[in-house]
């Protein structure tokens, strides 16, 4: 018996000494990342829940910047503008330079970078300091956001287990996109314009702190030559279409400078497609895109994107210019939205158990593009709790459901060594999406407001019916999404 335990406890020693080298395994024969993974998890989510924030907080801010720092209204649109292009065009080369040099260490690299942004972007004196901060945020959430989510489908390996993370990580995508114009309106009311940066500083801090501890080192993966020229084709056609969809609102589409970016973002396109159908080692595997779920997902969180930043800028500006809120007015009323939305989001895994990811994807989608149709209807003179309370709530389920199950089919299937690939996709499927809502129904927009104004219709009335066009156009988007949808392949 004594030898028995004897040679019991050798093996459990060799068994010690083995996993102190290669590190612990579960299940599956992956590696564990966190012993703590779940506590991981809500602190990968805050870096997430910032880099979604900036592309919406500074919305109600821009006045108060505008007045400050001299910039007419040109030069505030580029304050979004230059986080956007290099946030979006950079994302696919972020999630490659993290699968090659390891996701916690993009990682790490990238939120480091952001918070020291926003420190110079609250410090800002000048509009040149302010939009370099701002493009050199934008730079650093397109390594952290791919890395992030990566480690996210590592910590998580087992199937029941992943959809409850992506089910979190879904929702802090919506939830930052609606809490952005809450705290935008609170934090410009209470502290000043600069704060809508600095509140990135300490929360970054955080996370920079405890990651460390909570994910282990990157294991060494196998050399390979990233490939330069595809990286160099996709980022310019990223930066080049998302910059043409940004002119269409300042200077139309029918200026040489927009189409000059259009054409210049079709040529690399092509040129990228040629190149890495013959690169040995490809930015982007083509064949990717034969895993159906992926594909779909990826669709689906495009035309989400459009909707949802086309919404929640038109609804800003409607709540301020037509009903007359003041900023902090019109950032408290986006509460019953963000409380749906989350309380929808940590409820859809179960509901996905129930009804399966295709159905609860469609689902949320035809509720999304019903709450968006009601506020349509909202007049020049409407009541908060008679026309937009409502579907304020419909639409805050819609997107809650959405983010989390268009995620989770993005990733479905996804190899480790391919995570980082999947994260850069569907962040930038989100971020061009919203590029392309913002332009299109912008642009709309003020052609309808236009049109109304010319014949003699009343100013608040003729805002009102461009802002109609706005929300149904995004519902025209989130439908677009709900046929994307329909074409994925799951269990139920």
């Amino acid at each position: 018996m004594f030898d028995n335990q004897k040679e019991n406890l050798m093996k459990m020693q060799s068994a010690a000494a083995e996993e102190s080298v290669t590190g612990h395994t579960g299940q599956t024969g992956q590696a564990i990342r966190s012993t703590r993974r779940w506590f991981a998890l809500s602190i990968l989510a805050l870096a997430q829940f910032l880099v979604v924030l900036d592309a919406s907080i500074v919305n109600i801010a821009l006045p108060a910047v505008g007045e400050q720092l001299g910039m007419d209204t040109v030069a505030l649109a580029w304050v979004i503008t230059a986080y956007v292009l290099p946030f979006g065009g950079l994302l696919l080369l972020g999630g490659r330079l993290a699968d090659r040099y390891g996701h916690r260490r993009l990682f790490l690299l990238g939120i480091i970078g952001f918070v020291g942004a926003s420190m110079l972007a609250g410090l800002s004196v000048s509009s040149g300091m302010l939009l370099g901060a701002r493009a050199l945020q934008g730079a650093s959430a397109a390594l952290l956001a791919p890395a992030a989510l990566a480690l996210v489908t590592q910590l998580f390996p087992a199937a029941a287990d992943r959809t409850k993370a992506l089910g979190i990580w879904g929702a802090v995508a919506g939830i930052g996109s609606a809490a952005g114009v809450l705290l935008g309106g609170v934090l410009t009311a209470a502290i000043g314009w600069q704060a809508v940066f600095f509140v990135n500083v300490p929360v970054g801090v955080l996370v920079i702190a405890l990651i460390p501890g909570l994910v282990s080192r990157d294991r060494a993966g196998t050399p390979s030559r990233l490939d330069y020229p595809g990286a160099a084709t996709i980022t310019g056609a990223l930066v080049a279409v998302v910059g043409a969809l940004s002119a269409v609102e300042q200077i139309g589409i029918a200026h040489p400078v927009t189409i000059g970016l259009g054409a210049l973002a079709v040529v690399l396109a092509v040129a990228f497609v040629f190149i890495e159908r013959r690169s040995a080692n490809p930015l982007v595997p083509l064949a990717v895109f034969r895993n159906r779920n992926l594909a779909s997902g990826n669709l689906v969180m495009l035309f989400v994107g459009a909707a949802m930043v086309a919404l929640f800028f038109a609804l800003s500006v409607y709540m301020q210019a037509v009903l007359r809120y003041d900023a902090l007015t019109a950032g408290l009323t986006q509460l019953p939205l963000a409380g749906a939305l989350v309380i929808v989001a940590g409820v859809a895994p179960s509901i996905v158990g129930r009804i399966g990811l295709k159905g609860t994807l469609v689902g949320s989608l035809l509720v999304l593009a019903g709450g968006l149709v009601w506020l349509a209807a909202s007049p020049s003179d409407a009541d908060f709790v008679v026309n937009i309370l409502g579907p304020s709530i419909l639409i805050g389920i819609g997107l809650g459901g959405a983010f989390v199950t268009a995620t989770q089919l993005a990733v479905d299937g996804v190899e480790g060594g391919e995570a980082g690939l999947a994260g850069g996709l569907i962040n930038t499927s989100q971020q061009i999406g919203g590029a392309l809502g913002l332009a299109v129904l912008a642009s709309v927009a003020t052609a309808r407001t236009g049109a109304l104004e010319a014949v003699g219709t009343a100013s608040a009335d003729a805002l009102t019916a461009g802002f109609s066009w706005v929300f149904l156009g995004a519902a025209a988007f989130t439908l677009l999404g709900l046929i994307a949808a329909s074409r994925a392949r799951t269990a139920r």
